[in-house]
């Protein structure tokens, strides 16, 4: 049995509530099942992480798409003017040129989303779609000399990258896809040292899950009696470190895979690019307690 949609709510601006129903609208799931496959199996490699942002610490689609939108951009304002056309033809044809490496960083990056963000993700990625085609349109009219017809399918075009735009910040900002999920964790943890538990508590080797502020805390103790702690919920998308797999002296996160070194909580293996919080720790009385590392003064 199908779920209704949601009513819109008293004082919902229409937008809001179109975005929400976007978000719970199922129809389009076995598109996106076929298209996530199809991206996660390209032969990409190491390119993966490159494209994911981990060598940056934090996405890389956001900056690779100001080159298409700033050409594009700059386009339109030129075709306010006469007389202008041959510096907008290339603006337009660099931001062709640009939409490519932005189209697969937002790829690879949605292909790693929970269902509700790739809902808003593949309506996004269609919008900007169209904005390619409406300005691979506006540039073959410009070199066949209608310019007239080009210049209206270049606005049209920026309309579409517009709508792109919005939904682009829905799922950056509404929804947090590509946000450092461990963030708040310096913000929460207090000072100082906190007992979790004793250390028979920890088999060695195996995930434990214990909470410091009500935050969730990862604690792993290796055979040799070293004992390793992290927040718990991976930065990537708030996935639980404790259910993931610890092997090789790194964490991997069940849910999309991203992998942790537990001496550091560096990233290994994204698709997370922000490393996860590490807490030092030391064994009183035969009780494991942590404390937040780095903590600034």
């Amino acid at each position: 049995m199908s779920t209704p949609p949601p009513r819109r709510r008293a004082g919902q601006n229409r937008m809001l509530w179109l975005l929400d129903r976007l978000e719970r609208e199922p129809r389009a799931d076995a598109v996106i099942d076929a298209l996530g496959t199809g991206v996660r199996s390209l032969p990409l490699g190491r390119a993966r992480d490159w494209l994911h942002g981990r060598w940056l610490g934090h996405p890389v689609h956001p900056l690779t798409v100001q080159v298409p939108i700033g050409c594009w951009l700059s386009a339109g304002l030129l075709d306010l003017r006469p007389g202008r056309s041959r510096e907008a033809d290339l603006l337009i044809a660099a931001g062709l040129a640009a939409a490519a490496p932005a189209a697969l960083t937002g790829a690879v990056d949605w292909a790693e989303l929970h269902r509700r963000q790739q809902r808003v993700g593949l309506v996004h990625a269609l919008a900007n779609t169209a904005a390619v085609g409406l300005y691979a349109a506006s540039l073959a009219c410009r070199v066949k000399g209608t310019t007239g017809v080009g210049r209206a399918l270049g606005f049209l075009g920026l309309t579409a990258v517009g709508a792109g735009g919005m939904l682009g910040g829905h799922l950056a900002y509404r929804q947090a896809s590509g946000a450092n999920h461990a963030e708040e964790v310096p913000q929460v943890v207090s000072d100082g040292w906190h007992r979790i538990g004793a250390v028979s508590e920890f088999p060695a080797g195996r995930p434990v899950r214990r909470s410091v502020d009500d935050v969730p805390v990862l604690v792993v103790r290796e055979p040799g009696g070293t004992v390793h702690a992290l927040a718990d919920r991976c930065s990537h998308l708030a996935g639980p470190l404790s259910e993931g797999t610890v092997t090789d002296g790194c964490v991997e996160c069940p849910w999309h895979g991203s992998t942790f070194r537990l001496s550091d909580g560096w990233v290994v293996r994204g698709p997370a690019t922000a490393p996860q919080p590490a807490f030092d720790t030391r064994t009183v009385d035969g009780h494991v307690e942590v404390r937040l590392r780095d903590r600034e003064p």
